[in-house]
């Protein structure tokens, strides 16, 4: 009884989190006098974990620009700052605290409303946690509570919920999924890419050893009749050992499938246990940076045709890092190390990064110094020519064999036309432990979620060349080299449908062409007559399942779900041999024969596709 009294004052108290952040939500405040309504204030408060979950994936609240948000934030949470506020708030904090208060006070002006509204967006994430937290504890208290007889049968009580981690997709939803994975793979079939599937679950030694930090991640499954196996992690590794068990030494595929990951799930980092990766790879021994620089032109041709701009695609080389590791006094058994902390630098200042470099990696002030005065610098070719003539590079032969590949790249990016989106990046490292050369991240620099500009949103795509990785799984260590890309399709799927919710876009969840309508009754069988004339002419159709439907609720069907045409049959219709063709986003209606049909409908479709309405 303890117990259940225990989980009932949880219960309670989640439910209250619940409705107050609900009522933040729902909240008409608007922002006064260039502050944030109090409603906010109040928000951020009470809910330390959804700012740091924000401030996770950004540098400043808006981006990568300092505003005047970040001075009002910094001042509320200046009244309520410990030292057991979450990392990333302190780690925002420290750096916003780094600028002198009038330097803080002359911060550009922000638009308020805009980002009240982003507020919002990342607010309904975490109301969605917050209630799946108290489901959760419904049902711990549900399955501990005594079972309930009806009809003398017995029925446990349970909530219906999906595993952590893991969600539902409303048919609105997958509709755009499948129209963004279809652009996507309109551009992997424009390279001249093949497919491939592999299972779900691989041997756990296939796995291992190949994620650096992250194979604590793995999914591990119980044994099944010997096997010790495991869920992919991601798409790559099972490739390599595709290739390499298949005895084939090239090949350009794509694979768009769902891995797993035993991570901490987080609805507004976009982080699950399941989702779907979209992977690109060519394998071969080719001559330098031409497949690689497809690659790159791969990834700015989906982000283009998906709109998603402005986006930058940073590139750097696995080489260059050790080089500058090397000829910054850091021992080989560091470099993977060294090469995780520089990686954080996207989310964190130099500051933290250094400190994690010399009190948890055990790096000297003086080495980690010489290395902030590189993995800092940004640009493009010009730095590249600045650091071929560094005279601590110059004698290092990874160092200078990494810039003439960055060089070469660089070339070819500009005759493929991507250079206006590409930056040679010395903070990128990339924590994967196969990579062997060129690694590239594009990362998505604005959204219209709250309908403002250069709000960073994070990585939406990411790979490099990984030389080494099939040898690995191959008896004599036969190398296939390989270069590859991993669209991060959820991320992608994630702004997409915030920029619909934003602009009050519907999307169309059927492909449903034509609407075979009745205005009078018990005329069932000559609409199916028609249907079926119509589905074997190759037109996408349907009906009501309805006997006598009323003709205004079967055109408001039309309407409703995006239908382009309505035929509508009646008594005086098939005595002439015709049809009614109402063209449903004008209403025009006109009389058509019924062996013209088909021909009206494609010209009249054409039409509407030349203007946009279908």
């Amino acid at each position: 009884m303890a117990a259940k009294q225990v989980l009932e004052e949880k219960i309670k108290q989640q439910g209250e989190v619940v409705r107050k952040l609900k009522a933040a939500k729902e909240s008409k405040e608007k922002v006064v006098n260039g502050n944030l309504s109090s409603v906010y204030l109040k928000l951020i408060e009470r809910s330390f974990d959804f700012l740091n979950d924000y401030l996770s994936t950004r540098s400043y609240v808006c981006g990568y620009t300092p505003t005047s948000a970040d001075r009002i934030l910094f001042d509320t949470i200046s009244k309520h700052k410990t030292a057991d506020n979450p990392v990333h708030i302190l780690r925002w904090y420290r750096h916003i605290g780094s600028y002198p208060a009038n330097e803080r006070n002359d911060f550009p002006q922000y638009d308020y409303d805009k980002l009240r509204s982003l507020i919002n967006y990342y607010l309904d994430m975490q109301i969605s946690e917050e209630v799946t937290k108290l489901l959760e504890l419904k049902t711990q208290l549900s399955s501990s509570s005594e079972t309930t007889e009806v009809n003398a049968s017995t029925i446990q009580k349970f909530t219906l919920k999906t595993p952590k981690g893991t969600r539902d997709f409303s048919p609105e939803q997958m509709a755009l999924r499948q129209g963004v994975l279809e652009r996507i793979v309109s551009v992997f079939k424009k390279h001249g890419a093949e497919t491939i599937d592999t299972p779900i679950f691989e041997l756990k030694e296939v796995l291992t050893g190949k994620y650096g930090e992250d194979s604590k991640l793995i999914y591990d499954l119980k044994d099944q009749g010997g096997e010790i196996l495991s869920l992919r992690y991601d798409l790559t590794v099972p490739f390599a050992r595709y290739l390499a068990m298949n005895k084939i030494t090239n090949i350009k595929r794509y694979h768009i499938a769902k891995v797993y990951r035993r991570d901490n799930p987080s609805i507004s980092k976009g982080r699950y246990r399941e989702f779907y990766q979209c992977d690109f790879d060519i394998a071969g021994a080719y001559d330098p940076m031409i497949p690689d620089a497809e690659c790159v032109k791969i990834v700015y041709e989906i982000l283009t045709v998906l709109g998603m701009t402005p986006f930058v695609v940073k590139l750097n080389h696995r080489k260059l890092l050790d080089g500058i590791f090397e000829a910054c006094g850091v021992p080989a058994s560091s470099f993977r190390a060294i090469c995780s902390a520089v990686d954080k630098l996207d989310k964190s200042p130099w500051e933290e990064v250094r400190k994690e470099m010399i009190e948890e990696k055990g790096l000297s002030e003086e080495s980690a110094d010489r290395i902030g005065e590189y993995v800092r610098l940004n640009g493009k070719s010009e730095l590249v020519e600045k650091l071929m003539s560094d005279q601590k590079l110059c004698s290092n032969k990874s160092a200078m064999e990494g810039l003439e590949a960055m060089q070469l790249l660089l070339k070819y990016c500009d005759i493929y036309g991507t250079s206006d989106k590409i930056l040679f990046d010395l903070s990128l490292a990339r924590g994967l432990d196969y990579y062997t050369g060129v690694i590239y991240e594009a990362v998505l620099l604005g959204d219209d979620v709250a309908g403002g500009d250069d709000i960073s949103v994070g990585s939406v795509a990411g790979g490099g060349r990984y030389d080494n990785l099939v040898g690995m799984f191959d008896p004599k260590n036969k190398q296939v080299p390989c270069v590859g890309v991993s669209v991060g399709v959820e991320r992608l799927f994630a702004v997409m449908e915030a920029k619909l919710a934003a602009n009050k876009k519907k999307t169309r969840t059927t492909e449903v062409q034509v609407y075979v309508a009745t205005a009078q009754k018990n005329l069932l069988e000559e609409r199916m007559k028609l249907c079926s004339e119509l589905w074997d002419e190759g037109w996408k159709v349907e009906h009501s399942y309805k006997k006598n439907p009323k003709l205004l609720v079967q055109l408001q069907h039309c309407e409703e779900y995006g239908i382009p045409f309505a035929v509508i049959l009646g008594e005086s219709e098939l005595k002439k041999g015709v049809v009614k063709l109402r063209v449903v986003p004008t209403r025009e209606e006109v009389e058509v024969s019924r062996t013209s049909l088909s021909d009206e409908i494609r010209k009249r479709l054409q039409n509407l596709c030349a203007n946009g309405s279908a």
